[in-house]
């Protein structure tokens, strides 16, 4: 067989959106995937979980996972099933990260699907997950554990370093060295300072960047994310309310649970109750205290996470503090409040004026967390409409996204001049934006990645 020369990068998803990120790069007759990602939001890009995957599975020798969040690591349990037996390679965090969610993935579709089918309101004659909890545990013995800068070969030509990314536990960058040329896939890239973790490592060269752009066309406000929960907090006790704070399981909910923690702490906020409300940000919190060395927080901040947040795990639990109508505080998950026990306070409090809503990270489109966003009064859940009465606030002081201002500094610290930036993991509009700055700022080569078109380095 011929050898490949020229490395191929095929973008099967996060181009032209934020979620479903999976890249193949195709080298020396070689193919590894980084990334294999769910999309989330818009009903047409959900509908694209269920393609085909684009080349038949068993053919790719290899999958770098960058991090564990669901739209990077979801449709792993999808492409074991459909063939592949190669090795997902990954840092420890992040495969047992992977671990919850993916089986957390696994029984909420399975969940789902048994409550359409009973209920009778799928648009589908019969709802499927798209797989099980079977399924997502074919996928745990394929991981492989690496630690950051150590040197891993796929083969002669291709070898690759994980380096911190600052977005969650565990997450990184890749460093490819595709023959004699260096290409640094970002993954999502956090904060140049970020609350609990390291942040992004500054690299020297790269040939070419695979640069994540979320945040692409605007910057995070300045205000002191503490400052701006403790302001959340009072506002909503003022009306004897209750502040429900739909959270990501991963990294989200450690840093309000932290940050909360050391208000109660301080006395800044009342001693009101203060839960977290999901079993998968609790199993997520423990192995952030498992993996010391991969975050900033000393053993007494811990120890305060700890002793001032109720972690909430049983069902029945769940449901008195539901119903219970006292001021409180409530992280639950989703984030995007696309499922998870969010809905059930929502459903209960959305429509009383004295409780608030505080969103605290990106909402992607087509989900009802952006519809909140976007100023709706109703949302659509359980098969039913609820009217929604209660303040919403946004909260983006805590992205574990890097702005524009991050991104481009970021890229602006290569010593070697990359020959070109191809743009994924951003809405049009944020990729576009990014695209111009890095054009006019750094003088750089920027493209805007399509869905499956295939570039050549």
């Amino acid at each position: 067989m011929q050898q490949e020369t020229r490395a191929k990068l095929q973008f099967w998803g996060a181009a032209g959106t934020v979620t479903g990120s999976k890249t193949l790069v195709r080298y020396n007759n070689k193919k590894v995937l980084v990334d294999c990602g769910m999309f989330q939001g818009l009903k047409e890009l959900r509908l694209k979980n269920r393609d085909d995957f684009p080349i038949n599975p068993s053919e790719i020798d290899a999958v770098i996972l960058t991090h564990a969040h669901l739209d990077h690591c979801g449709m792993l349990p999808a492409l074991v099933k459909n063939g592949f037996a190669g090795t997902i390679h990954c840092t420890a965090p992040t495969a047992e990260l992977a671990k919850i969610i993916l089986l957390d993935s696994a029984k909420i579709q399975e969940e789902e699907a048994e409550d359409a089918n009973k209920r009778g309101y799928s648009s589908h004659k019969e709802a499927k997950p798209l797989y099980d909890r079977q399924d997502a545990e074919l996928v745990f013995p394929l991981f492989k554990i690496h630690d950051n800068s150590e040197y891993v070969f796929i083969d002669q030509e291709i070898k690759f370093q994980f380096h911190h990314a600052g977005h969650i536990l565990g997450a990184a960058m890749v460093e490819m060295e595709l023959g004699e040329d260096t290409i640094v896939f970002s993954g999502d890239i956090g904060r140049q300072k970020p609350h609990l973790l390291y942040p992004p490592k500054k690299l020297e060269k790269a040939d070419y960047i695979v640069l994540e752009s979320t945040y692409g066309n605007r910057n995070h406000p300045d205000e002191d994310p503490v400052e701006a929960l403790e302001r959340v907090i009072l506002d909503t006790l003022d009306r004897q309310g209750i502040l429900m704070i739909p959270t990501f399981a991963v990294e989200r909910a450690q840093e309000i649970i932290y940050f909360i923690a050391k208000l109660r702490q301080q006395e800044k906020i009342p001693r009101i109750p203060f839960y977290l409300d999901s079993p998968m940000a609790k199993s997520a919190t423990e192995v952030f205290y498992r993996f010391p060395d991969w975050h900033l927080l000393s053993n007494e901040d811990v120890q305060m996470m700890q002793d001032e947040c109720t972690m909430i795990e049983d069902y029945y639990r769940s449901q008195m503090i539901i119903q219970d109508k006292k001021p409180k505080i409530v992280l639950a998950g989703s984030g995007m409040i696309t499922g998870g026990r969010i809905l059930y306070y929502l459903q209960k409090h959305m429509g009383n004026p004295n409780n608030t809503i505080l969103l605290a990270g990106f909402q992607a489109e087509g989900t009802r967390g952006r519809s909140l966003m976007n100023g709706e009064k109703e949302l659509k859940f359980f098969g039913d409409w609820y009217q929604l009465k209660a303040k919403v606030e946004h909260l983006n002081t805590l992205s574990a996204h890097g702005d524009q201002t991050d991104l481009l500094d970021w890229v602006g610290q290569f010593e070697k001049r990359p020959k070109k930036v191809f743009l994924n993991h951003g809405e049009p509009m944020a990729s576009h934006c990014l695209a111009l700055k890095l054009k006019d700022t750094l003088n750089l080569d920027a493209e805007e990645t399509k869905m499956g078109l295939t570039y050549r380095l």
